[in-house]
Order: C-alpha cells, then sequence, then structure tokens
C-alpha cells in the first residue's frame, strides 16, 4: 500500500505530495494493484491545482525492487499469460505517465531500486541518489532484455557506461 501525505506551506496555498512506499518486507515490490494504485494517485494529482510537487519516495531497505519475475513465470507456467501482459500493460502507462507528468516528480532513491523500480523512479524530472543507492536490472542475469525503458536511460549516461556495465556484466550500479 502506498501512503500519502499532502503538505500545505507558504502564505499561498502550495501543496506537495510524498508518496511513500511502506510494506512488510520492505524491498517494496510492485505489484499489479500497487502499480494501478500509482496510476490512480498520478492521475488524480495532475487533475488537482493544489498539487504542486510528488515525491516517490520507497521505506526500508530499497526504494523497490521491482516486480516479482518469479511469480509471472509461473503465471505463465499454468497458462495464465494474460496476467503477467496485464501488470506490464500497467507497468509501462504507469512509467510513459511518469515521463510526460506535467508537474514536477521528485524520486528519493535510497538502497535498492531494481528492474520496475527503477522504471518508476527514472522517467521523473527529478532524482535524487543517495550514497545508499544501489541501481541494477537484475533480469538480465537470466536473458531477459532489461525494459521500463532502461535501454534508454542507461544508454544516456555518461560514455554508455550504463548499457555496457548493465548487460555485459550483470552487476550493479553503485
Amino acid at each position: 500500500m502506498w501512503s500519502c501525505s499532502v503538505f500545505k506551506y507558504g502564505l499561498k496555498i502550495k501543496s506537495k505530495i510524498s508518496l511513500r512506499r511502506n510494506i512488510m518486507a520492505m524491498t517494496n515490490e510492485l505489484s499489479n494493484d500497487q502499480i494501478s494504485e500509482l496510476l490512480v494517485y498520478f492521475t488524480t494529482f495532475e487533475e488537482t491545482p493544489d498539487v504542486k510537487l510528488v515525491i516517490l519516495k520507497g521505506n526500508g531497505r530499497a526504494f523497490s525492487v521491482g516486480g516479482d519475475v518469479s511469480a509471472g513465470a509461473i503465471d505463465c507456467i499454468n497458462g495464465h499469460w494474460s496476467i503477467g501482459t496485464n501488470y506490464l500493460w500497467h507497468q509501462f502507462t504507469l512509467n510513459y505517465m511518469i515521463a510526460t507528468y506535467s508537474k514536477p516528480q521528485v524520486s528519493i532513491l535510497n538502497g535498492l531500486v531494481l528492474g520496475g523500480g527503477a522504471g518508476i523512479s527514472i522517467h521523473g524530472k527529478f532524482r535524487v541518489a543517495t550514497e545508499n543507492a544501489i541501481f541494477a536490472m537484475p533480469e538480465t542475469k537470466i536473458g531477459h532484455i532489461p525494459d521500463v525503458g532502461s535501454t534508454y536511460f542507461l544508454s544516456r549516461l555518461v560514455g554508455y557506461f550504463g548499457i555496457d556495465f548493465q548487460i555485459y556484466h550483470h552487476s550493479s550500479l553503485n
């Protein structure tokens, strides 16, 4: 469940929305329900004039470790491939919404930022990485081409460092 806090400050009414991810495992995995919930939040906040800024931050030891790849594989094996398709549709829609969002969105990257977690964080207008941030696309270890737009944003790191490091070395950037 994403928690939402609204802060009002200043002489004029200005607001920022802080979405904080907090689940028991403290790795903040993204399920289809959670991605759908974020889509509702982002749509609502974009249409609310009092909201001037959206902040995404994870609780625990991760911003987000992304989706549960093993659950998606099990669904496919059991003949429920449409569950994975629906999940990716929602995830890519959310990433597009964040990339084209009309209001400033800040992602505070602290701890693990993996796979789909990178997708919901990196496409916003502002990213703040702490000294504890560990960024990776672990799906490359199982032969999956990284998605969530990672080939776009990794290729734009200085000297194409991101694509070379992630794909060829299967490691994390920290």
